[in-house]
């Protein structure tokens, strides 16, 4: 619990829930953002007299906002304190969204997707680094878990609400509420996160030894690589279940639920178990989700198979919070910038899983071929994970052997 005063430690469990809480309720407004905002395409499309396509350049410009700005704020707020950061992240949010909302130009509105993105990525690497140290060591996991908890509980509950506001009184007041819940993210840290002072030893050249370790650089891949198995198969879901499955578009919603509830659990199961065995978790989730694509061009067919399939997809997302716990465990001194290269990966993910789905349907493999698509990338990150074994292998091997002949020598 570095950084923290003795007054802070002594700090109730209340208290350290209600700050649990105010990290996830970010947690929750970020992710309500990213995943509405596809759904509000169409109507964003509209408002502004552009086509589907183009309105779909503010996903692109968010994302890019969000690689650009993780590693950007980490690096240059090295030496600022973690509370500070996390208030002048939720405030540039709230101001990014609040403006979107307000856009009255398309190209403007590009302006402000671009800079909603840019504290995307620091903010959960932050509030990763904060959450870990409130617990326990052997409790990291679950830390970290519960705060992308809110992420995946807007999967299920803010999506929805988003689109339904945007249904209901326009796209722009569904900014306006995400926008709301950054502002009283802000509030709430500013009454209840531990006072941390600024960290006199952090520095950019600190943070830049992450990028000198190996199995940072590994880890990360393990995340943009199985990861995008999962957005493969998410962004056709909803076609597939139209063209492939045959069900009314009505239970497309009730779908996206179930893959938020299978995302919400899995983020919780993997998060204890990864306390207990990091590693064997990470194979685990990874071979899990494997399992799952290779099962889903048959599962598509009908209905039910169909929902306990995408549930296991969902669970497999539980890979988020493995990869940003092992994050912090292997880039010690330099866990902001590793953290939030972290969300620079996942949406790498974002980016590559639909668009080699998107290859093998314009192909001509059928809708359920983004499954064998989805399954090669999560073999893949199982592939790079076996090679992150083998170099800690070799690692480990190379410092006892040292420590062997330093003992012979000294003898």
């Amino acid at each position: 619990m570095s950084g923290l005063g003795s007054g802070d430690l002594a700090r109730s469990m209340r208290d350290i829930r209600i700050i649990f809480f105010s990290l996830g309720l970010g947690a929750f407004a970020i992710g309500t953002a990213e995943f509405a905002a596809m759904s509000l395409v169409p109507m964003i499309a509209h408002t502004f007299g552009v086509s589907d396509p183009e309105a779909g350049h503010a996903i692109v410009l968010y994302a890019a906002g969000v690689c650009i700005g993780a590693p950007t704020i980490a690096l240059f707020s090295a030496g600022i304190s973690r509370r500070t950061m996390l208030i002048s992240m939720m405030i540039l949010y709230t101001l990014g969204n609040g403006l979107s909302a307000l856009a009255p130009s398309y190209s403007l509105f590009l302006v402000c997707r671009f800079v909603s993105g840019l504290p995307h990525g620091a903010y959960f690497g932050i509030a990763s680094i904060l959450a870990s140290s409130l617990v326990p060591p052997n409790k990291r996991s679950q830390a970290v878990g519960r705060v992308i908890l809110g992420l995946t509980i807007a999967t299920i509950g803010g999506v929805p609400l988003a689109n339904g506001i945007g249904q209901l009184v326009g796209w722009r007041w569904a900014f306006g509420l995400i926008a709301l819940l950054a502002l009283c993210t802000a509030v709430l840290i500013v009454l209840f996160a531990p006072k941390d002072t600024s960290r006199k030893d952090a520095s950019i050249l600190n943070e830049f030894t992450a990028l000198k370790i190996k199995q940072v650089w590994l880890t990360l891949a393990i995340g943009a690589v199985g990861f995008g198995s999962v957005f493969c198969v998410y962004t056709y879901l909803a076609s597939i279940m139209i063209h492939v499955t045959k069900v009314p578009e009505s239970y497309v919603p009730i779908m996206l639920a179930v893959f938020g509830v299978g995302m919400t659990i899995g983020t919780l199961v993997c998060a204890w178990l990864a306390d207990h065995k990091m590693m064997p978790t990470l194979a685990g989730v990874l071979l899990m989700g494997a399992a799952a694509m290779a099962g889903f061009p048959e599962a598509s067919h009908k209905l039910v198979p169909l929902a306990i399939n995408v549930f296991m997809i969902g669970a497999s997302g539980g890979l988020a919070t493995v990869v940003q716990a092992r994050l912090l465990t292997v880039a010690v001194g330099a866990e902001g910038l590793a953290a939030a290269l972290n969300q620079s990966a996942f949406n790498i993910a974002n980016a590559v899983g639909p668009w080699l789905g998107g290859l093998a349907i314009s192909a001509g493999l059928g809708w359920t071929s983004v499954g064998w698509v989805g399954l090669a990338l999560s073999l893949g990150g199982f592939v790079i994970y076996l090679l992150s074994i083998a170099d800690e292998f070799k690692r480990r091997k190379n410092t006892s052997r040292a420590l062997k002949l330093g003992k012979k020598e000294g003898a």
